[in-house]
């Protein structure tokens, strides 16, 4: 119990991401004061930088991913909602009705101008008592400290999760599109959920989520195949695919190529060196480009070990481009290649067999 009083409340919080956090924290808030010292100068009435800083910190390195925590939403709401609360307070002077009004217009002009940031309110309520220094500043607290601020912020963030190999801004995944220039959604997107069974769920939940929606259709797509590769585990890359496999030198010619794969009647001839590690693949697709050598229109080519669960390759053998995973070991020599066919023979065997089950158990 001890423990799970320390347990991460944020679906995907590890004790790494949170230390992380913690360092960028600390170089974050330290700099933006440090930096805004350098602007401003010093003194008992220069506000070097504001508490509201302290709740985008933490927001900026501990949920990057959050909507709440882009970069617009961090420079644009604190500085709209101090400015809301400057507006505020120099025409309501009872502070208790002030500090209302600053809050609730500032979450208001947050919503409008699509910049919702939780520390907005304690900006736009700094502004209404802030004390001297923001007395002093006046319609000039928005722009300088709290504008400056929030830039120095953003930008320290920005370079600390790329440093880190982390993901900042966040873009949400694009909704997947036909790669055949139809209005047909991609194969695997014509199963399962739809988008608009997301908009009936999240509309009868009643409840906003901090987390953008294309995100969440990410994250049930990425649920429901990885319970299917649960429930058929023990269906593995090196028990369905093909060890014969047609392979081609980088240095062979392109024509010779084309032969192998209209001989062969197959879509996809993996490309290897001098060593027989492979390199890429290439297709009639790439072949359709004017080369000399095989070389030269070699692609990038989908892989897997032969222990990866099979069922882990639908997303590859589904997108619309690939049509085969090469399965190699650890030194990139090829073992041997999964198509979309061998994927859809191995899943109809597998559905048999559940059913044949099902049925001996009835």
């Amino acid at each position: 119990m001890a423990f799970r009083l320390f347990s991460p409340i944020l679906a995907g919080a590890t004790l790494r991401e949170r230390m992380i956090a913690c360092f960028g924290a600390t170089i974050g808030i330290a700099l933006t004061g440090a930096i805004g010292g350098l602007v401003l100068g010093s003194g008992p009435h220069v506000p070097l930088l504001v508490a509201p800083m302290g709740a985008s910190a933490v927001l900026l390195f501990a949920v990057p991913a959050s909507p709440l925590a882009q970069p617009w939403s961090i420079i644009g709401g604190n500085t709209i909602s101090a400015l809301v609360g400057v507006i505020v307070a120099h025409f309501v002077h009872e502070p208790v009705l002030a500090t209302g009004i600053a809050v609730a217009l500032a979450i208001a002009a947050m919503s409008f101008t699509r910049c919702l940031h939780p520390p907005g309110g304690a900006a736009a309520l700094t502004a209404v008592f802030g004390g001297p220094a923001v007395i002093s500043a006046g319609f000039l607290f928005p722009f300088v400290p709290v504008a400056l601020n929030s830039v120095v912020l953003v930008a320290l963030g920005y370079g600390f999760h790329r440093l880190s190999r982390r993901n900042y801004p966040h873009v949400p995944a694009p909704a997947p599109k036909s790669t055949h220039g139809t209005i047909d959604p991609p194969a695997r997107e014509r199963v399962g959920f739809r988008p608009e069974d997301i908009d009936a769920a999240l509309g009868a939940l009643e409840e906003t989520f901090d987390i953008d929606r294309n995100d969440i259709e990410r994250l049930l797509r990425q649920v429901e195949l990885q319970a299917m590769v649960r429930t058929h585990r023990t269906l593995l890359c090196g028990d369905i695919m093909s060890r014969d496999v047609i392979s081609i030198d980088e240095n062979a010619r392109a024509e010779d190529a084309r032969h192998l794969l209209l001989e062969h009647n197959i879509r996809t001839l993996p490309v290897v060196d001098r060593e027989a590690r492979l390199v890429g693949a290439v297709g009639l697709r790439e072949l359709t480009r004017a080369a000399e050598t095989v070389k030269s229109v070699t692609s990038t080519a989908a892989t897997a070990s032969a222990s990866a669960p099979a069922m882990g390759l639908l997303p590859v053998l589904t997108d619309g481009r690939s049509h085969a995973v090469v399965i190699v070991d650890d030194n990139q020599h090829i073992l041997g290649l999964i198509t979309q066919t061998d994927l859809l023979a191995a899943t109809a065997r597998a559905q048999a067999g559940d059913k044949a089950l099902a049925e001996a158990a009835a």
